[in-house]
């Protein structure tokens, strides 16, 4: 027999299962009014609860979830109490919204809903038909800052939705903002060159405050200093002012020697793999030395050593399971992908390795598997649960005109692919291995069907 307690727990089910239903009916994050209008007009209603703590704010094309992680658990290991804001998530919503290193809880998440859905209906009501309803990813955002101010969290670490300039969690104002590799994606929306969606993601430098910025093309350096120059921000550039000076393997990772804003940091050791995720450490230290004491006092190199030994990063370059390994990658675009595919060649020996890749329709899928098809022996086409997913016999052509029609098997569904792309790695018998990449969704999808992970 059931007890009240019981019922409760079913209760509080049923109305997260709601408010999730209500959240995901909305546009999805990628069909957006390039204006923060509408959130901020939720965020004065609901007492800007966005200046009741200070924020990280990080920005790129790629490195941006990685890079949030790690300056979180950078401020975490300092003693911090701290909010962290990421997308895409992997499986639940709620990853996107986390405190104290956890993501929210069912009930703190239903607090927040409860908090900011009646003002989302306001704002919405009095724009009326002229007005699109807010997206996806704008009503997370909101229901991200309300929580943050509920915690009380001392910082948030906010990652950038699309851009910089008007993504909705531009109303908050960064003392620190972190600039990750700048490249091509979301052209769409952003602009069709490189210095158009620079120019958007500079939108988060804000008057006062100290900009961190990875190794970036001439191009889009320039654009960051005219903006840092513009709004009287201070600039540090990887490679100028920190940087990796030290790198190398090490079991489950790599070790690596920063030169931070403040003093020497050596013998770090990174539970992660790939030399843009020693980059993203870099750019991690160098914001949370920023963030503390302005770039001009060295943090304790023991805290920073237990800090970054304790990261992890789900779905990129994960190993998800054993005999044979699979592992998962999010990359979504050509930068990404040949990231992905140095680190696999450096990290791994495997005898043999397959890709399993399935990608947006959206995206350049011709570059990224250029990136990725010097890495692996053979690849698996398929779709992954998204709408969005490319349709697999258009992504074999395109496959098939890279590789070699021999190299590349088409999939329908990722259950079979999946377990093709396994049968391939094992067919020899000498150890080999999986990857599944191309989006988000596809790692996620993956990692779902092997049991790993959830909110």
């Amino acid at each position: 027999m059931s007890g009240p307690h019981d019922a409760m727990d079913e209760a509080v089910r049923a109305r997260l299962a709601e408010a999730e239903r209500a959240v995901l009916a909305r546009a999805p994050e990628s069909e957006v009014d390039p204006s923060t209008e509408q959130i901020a007009a939720v965020m004065d209603l609901l007492g800007d609860p966005q200046r009741a703590f200070r924020v990280i704010h990080v920005t790129g094309t790629n490195g941006k979830t990685s890079t949030a992680r790690i300056a979180d658990g950078l401020l975490r290991e300092l003693g911090l109490h701290t909010g962290r804001f990421t997308s895409p998530h992997l499986h639940s919503m709620r990853e996107r919204i986390v405190l104290g290193g956890e993501p929210i809880s069912v009930e703190s998440f239903l607090a927040a809903y409860d908090e900011v859905m009646p003002v989302v209906e306001l704002v919405e009501s009095r724009a009326g038909s002229t007005s699109a309803r807010m997206n996806f990813f704008q009503v997370l955002v909101a229901l991200g800052y309300a929580a943050f101010a509920d915690a009380p969290v001392e910082v948030a670490v906010v990652e950038v939705g699309l851009g910089g300039t008007w993504d909705a969690t531009n109303v908050a104002d960064g003392d620190v903002a972190v600039i990750g590799p700048v490249d091509l994606d979301h052209t769409r929306l952003l602009g069709s060159t490189i210095e158009e969606i620079a120019a958007e993601k500079a939108g988060i430098l804000k008057p006062g405050a100290i900009a961190v910025s990875a190794a970036q093309r001439p191009e889009v350096e320039e654009i960051l200093r005219e903006r840092a120059d513009a709004v009287g921000a201070r600039l540090f550039v990887a490679g100028h002012d920190f940087g990796v000076t030290h790198r190398e393997l090490a079991l489950g990772g790599q070790v690596i020697s920063i030169r931070g804003l403040a003093g020497d940091y050596d013998e770090l050791f990174l539970p992660l793999h790939g030399a843009h995720q020693g980059d993203n450490a870099a750019l991690a230290l160098a914001a949370v030395e920023a963030f503390l004491g302005g770039g001009e006092r060295r943090l304790d190199p023991e805290t920073v050593r237990a800090g970054l030994a304790a990261v992890s990063s789900p779905g990129r370059l994960e190993v998800v399971r054993r005999s044979p390994t699979i592992l998962v990658d999010a990359a979504h675009n050509p930068h990404g992908m040949s990231a992905l595919a140095d680190a696999l060649t450096e990290a791994f020996s495997f005898a043999r390795l397959v890709g399993l890749v399935a990608v947006f329709a959206d995206k350049d899928a011709e570059a990224m598997l250029a990136a990725l098809e010097p890495a692996v022996d053979h690849v698996v086409v398929t779709r992954n649960s998204s709408p969005r997913s490319m349709n697999p016999l258009e992504l074999g052509e395109i496959a098939a005109g890279l590789f070699g029609a021999d190299r590349v098997s088409v999939v329908a569904s990722l259950p079979d692919a999946l377990e093709a792309a396994v049968s391939l790695a094992e067919a020899d018998g000498l150890g080999g291995a999986v990857v599944a990449t191309g989006s988000v969704v596809t790692a996620a999808d993956v990692r779902q069907l092997l049991g790993v992970g959830s909110a």
